[in-house]
């Protein structure tokens, strides 16, 4: 039976365990704590994956290696580092694909739609922490060292994802509050799924075709924040709320409190202008579609009402 080596039990790390133990292989979550929710199938295991020896040890004999870690948000220039070389070396010893989750920061401010062949121009600190991690695990696999593949995905949306469109904003919708939103409500934006990421996941993790490449996770037409919320508003069967911007003072006063919402400002321009990510190559390629529009929106509406 096929191994398979999780190594963040977040909502896409999650996602992807249900899919590959409902395939009949051996699946291994890995987190710090290792708690989280029973997944049948799945063996949850509690160690740092920085540990180069303690991942190893999980790793050895592994078909693929999933990298769905989440650092704290605030500490990435530090956090990655030491987990990404880890994650290569347990790649490398055991011979398993490294198949990673990872975002659009690597692009930078863009003002066209991004395809995997998008420059990379990171202009933030995270950007250049993602980017170099790419370029890392490139340089692996073009040397032989390491069969490697990237999943980029836009601002997710469903489930427990830490997104704009998520605890912040969908309880507001629901109990019909006024609603405020960073950047521009009215700036075309990508909202990606998080379980089509998982599903991308597993296939580019599996197929050699994937290797050696990024893909765009297959995401619906580009919607805005205030097209979001109304369309959240309308699937929950409530008034449509109000959407205004949240002031820069305002987040600047909170980030003193909030290590996360501190850093905001570093990544505020994905939700200034036009942020658009163009997903054909990987629906092409694997026959993916996204998930309708429709379908996530009842999803992550049931979500939160169900908490």
């Amino acid at each position: 039976m096929p191994k398979h080596v999780i190594v963040g039990a977040g909502p896409v790390g999650s996602a992807a365990a249900r899919l590959l133990a409902a395939d009949g292989n051996e699946v291994a979550l890995v987190s710090r704590s290792g708690a989280g929710v029973t997944i049948a199938g799945v063996r949850r295991i509690a160690a740092d994956a920085a540990d180069d020896a303690a991942l190893q040890s999980i790793a050895g004999n592994a078909e693929v290696i999933y990298n769905c870690a989440s650092p704290a948000y605030h500490r990435w220039s530090t956090q990655w580092p030491p987990l990404a070389t880890a994650l290569l070396s347990a790649a490398e010893r055991s011979g398993a694909v490294l198949a990673t989750v990872s975002n659009l920061y690597c692009y930078g401010a863009v003002s066209t739609p991004m395809t995997e062949s998008t420059p990379l121009a990171p202009n933030s600190v995270k950007g250049k922490v993602r980017t170099q991690m790419w370029l890392d695990a490139l340089a692996w696999h073009e040397a032989g060292r390491i069969r490697a593949t990237e999943v980029r995905s836009a601002d997710y949306i469903g489930g427990d994802a830490q997104s704009h469109l998520g605890a912040r904003v969908v309880p507001r919708v629901l109990a019909g509050k006024r609603v405020q939103v960073l950047g521009s409500a009215d700036a075309t934006h990508t909202w990606t799924y998080v379980d089509d990421v998982a599903r991308l996941l597993v296939a580019v993790g599996g197929d050699e075709r994937a290797w050696g490449k990024p893909w765009h996770t297959p995401s619906n037409p580009p919607r805005t924040q205030r097209e979001a919320v109304d369309d959240l508003a309308r699937v929950a069967g409530v008034p449509t709320v109000p959407v205004g911007l949240l002031p820069r003072a305002a987040l600047r006063v909170l980030g003193l409190i909030n290590p996360v919402i501190r850093e905001l400002p570093e990544v505020a321009y994905q939700l200034a202008a036009p942020f658009v990510m163009d997903s054909t190559a990987a629906q092409q390629t694997f026959g993916l579609a996204p998930t309708p529009w429709e379908q996530v929106l009842h999803a992550t509406v049931d979500h939160y009402r169900s908490k």
